[in-house]
């Protein structure tokens, strides 16, 4: 343990695949030190150890990962629980986690394969194509709940009040991107500061994936909505997401965001106006020449709330969903 502690916010960052080629985490010092999500795993994964980024980022602020005191999770995507285990190998921090994650957690897998492949089916996805959803879907649900043991967490946040130690603030439920998203704005140091998630990050609006292709999809799109509904009474000094640099456009991003909904329900519509009928044939056009399968869950999604709201009619042909 080191024994000067100062008041200041340390960011870690770890290299993805993905744009912007980054995902980070963020450690607010003092007493009690609290550290917001926990970057992607070291390979290999099965082991789990610590991230040497992880590690000498903690070490040039002063900090061993065993000082981390509370350990608050925003959602239960890779990148941002992958180093869980490492920090509660490392020390015994008081591990916080949105509730309903317990229940997803909890589902059996394969009865998730199952309704993804239902759904992946219906929306006209087959072969290779359809097999690799449903083992991505199943993948994903059995390697999180290991890299996040439902057992190792101490307080299930729903939204409202909350306090981390000597950090208190305010739980915001954000889905969309995920289903489970808690956002949290807290005070620290003379400041208000919006622990973002994966939601009002600057470089970019999150990927509408919410529950991927499990019955969830068909909200996805409003869920999105609702959870810029629910940040925008907020007025945090500064953001800090989990990609992209801390920021202080968060009223100008949110509405960025909200409008960058709406033109991918645009462009969707625009798609099937011009003769695309099915989730594959749109997310091609979507994907503009890179891999489509990126784009299935959101063009599922962005086509169920197209015809909720009436934009879209849909015709159940031969098994396969078809839209006009």
């Amino acid at each position: 343990m080191h024994d000067q502690r100062t008041q200041s916010i340390h960011r870690v960052e770890f290299p993805v695949d993905w744009p912007p080629g980054h995902v980070a985490c963020h450690l607010l010092g003092g007493e009690e030190p609290v550290l917001v999500d926990a970057g992607i795993p070291a390979a290999p994964e099965q082991e789990t150890p610590a991230d040497e980024r992880f590690e000498s980022t903690l070490d040039r602020a002063g900090y061993d990962l065993g000082d981390i005191e509370h350990l608050v999770l925003t959602h239960p995507h890779v990148d941002h629980i992958g180093q869980v285990r490492a920090v509660l190998d490392a020390g015994d921090p008081t591990v916080y986690a949105p509730a309903s994650i317990r229940e997803r957690f909890a589902q059996d897998a394969a009865a998730l394969g199952e309704r993804v492949r239902e759904n992946a089916a219906a929306a006209g996805i087959t072969g290779d194509a359809l097999d690799n959803e449903v083992e991505s879907a199943v993948e994903s649900l059995e390697r999180n709940r290991r890299l996040l043991p439902p057992e190792a967490v101490d307080e299930w946040l729903t939204p409202g009040e909350v306090s981390f130690g000597p950090v208190s603030g305010t739980a915001i439920h954000t889905p969309g991107h995920q289903a489970d998203h808690l956002a949290y704005q807290v005070e620290y140091d003379d400041e208000t500061l919006l622990f973002s998630g994966d939601t009002v990050m600057e470089p970019f609006r999150a990927v509408v994936i919410h529950d991927g292709m499990d019955d969830g999809y068909a909200e996805a799109f409003e869920a999105a909505f609702t959870a810029l509904d629910r940040l925008e009474p907020h007025d945090p000094d500064r953001v800090f997401s989990g990609h992209g640099q801390p920021h202080e456009q968060f009223g100008e991003i949110l509405e960025r965001d909200r409008s960058r909904l709406h033109k991918r329900l645009d462009a969707i519509e625009g798609f099937v106006d011009d003769g695309f009928e099915t989730v594959p044939e749109v997310a091609t056009e979507l994907a503009r020449g890179r891999k489509p399968r990126y784009m299935y869950a959101e063009t599922m999604s962005g086509l169920a709330h197209l015809e909720q709201t009436g934009r879209v009619e849909t015709e159940l042909v031969d098994g396969v969903r078809r839209y006009a």
